[in-house]
């Protein structure tokens, strides 16, 4: 039994984000346009300053999680782990990401990643590894959620991405997601590495239904949108799409075995959880 706590205070981390599907020719024309606002995100390397992300994507045995994102349910949320750079260099961070109506509230918890498990998740025991009262409540709040929908691994989701971070505002983000791969797996701590990973930004893979190979940008922003970020918007005639890096996997995947059922019910018990 876990002992009693005392209520936490805390500001839980709110946001907007807007994605849009992009060609790649456009990415130098849009990275000159936010340079006067921006710097390179400071986890970066390079210049252009990118990372390489790898999540593994957490769902109940009927992809309600999946299929709430579908049917564009007004409350939703996904189950990911994820990890940095090359697999086994940084921690894993477990992550809860909440939609309510058009904000996003996303909480996440530190492990080491010779610590991470299968037996963390599904183990009573905790872990004596995090660093505040804070990072150990929102590893409960993910092993609760696991717990409640059955969740299990389904899918992996890697992509290099390059960021920039405001410096004008309280909080913006951009980002350019690219190299956009998916591998299916069951495992928890593989991470792909003993898999087969298939391409799905490309116009050959047609993940995007694109006529081009495709980019993933996103802004990010908290409730009061910069005047330069409108007038980005509004300058490249951007249209925002509701691209999930988690449902296009599975579109694709659907092209070699079969497209997942669902239980409307399951997808609907979402809103209880």
């Amino acid at each position: 039994m876990f002992r009693k706590r005392k209520q936490i205070q805390r500001d839980l981390v709110t946001r907007y984000e807007a994605k849009y599907i992009i060609p790649r020719s456009l990415v130098p024309e849009l990275r000159e346009f936010i340079r006067p606002f921006c710097v390179a995100d400071p986890h970066t390397h390079g210049d252009p300053p990118k990372y390489t992300i790898t999540t593994l994507q957490l769902d109940s045995p009927d992809f309600a999680l999946h299929y709430a994102k579908e049917r564009e349910a007004v409350k939703r949320f996904k189950l990911r782990v994820r990890t940095y750079g090359e697999i086994g260099s940084s921690p894993v961070f477990t992550e809860v990401k909440a939609k309510l109506e058009s904000t996003i509230v996303k909480t996440r918890a530190v492990i080491p990643f010779k610590t991470w498990s299968k037996e963390l998740v599904f183990g009573v025991q905790m872990p004596g590894c995090f660093k505040n009262e804070r990072q150990e409540v929102d590893f409960l709040q993910f092993k609760r959620l696991v717990w409640e929908i059955g969740a299990a691994p389904m899918l992996l989701v890697r992509y290099v991405r390059e960021s920039y971070v405001g410096t004008v505002d309280q909080y913006a983000r951009v980002t350019f997601d690219t190299k956009l791969q998916y591998q299916m797996t069951d495992s928890w701590t593989d991470f792909g590495r003993s898999g087969l990973w298939r391409g799905m930004d490309s116009t050959e893979a047609q993940g995007f239904g694109l006529a081009y190979s495709g980019v993933v940008m996103e802004v990010k922003i908290l409730s009061h949108t910069p005047v330069w970020v409108m007038d980005l918007v509004e300058r490249f005639q951007l249209r925002k799409s509701g691209n999930c890096k988690y449902s296009t996997a599975l579109w694709r995947e659907g092209v070699f075995r079969g497209y997942p059922e669902t239980n409307e019910e399951a997808a609907d018990g979402l809103a209880q959880a």
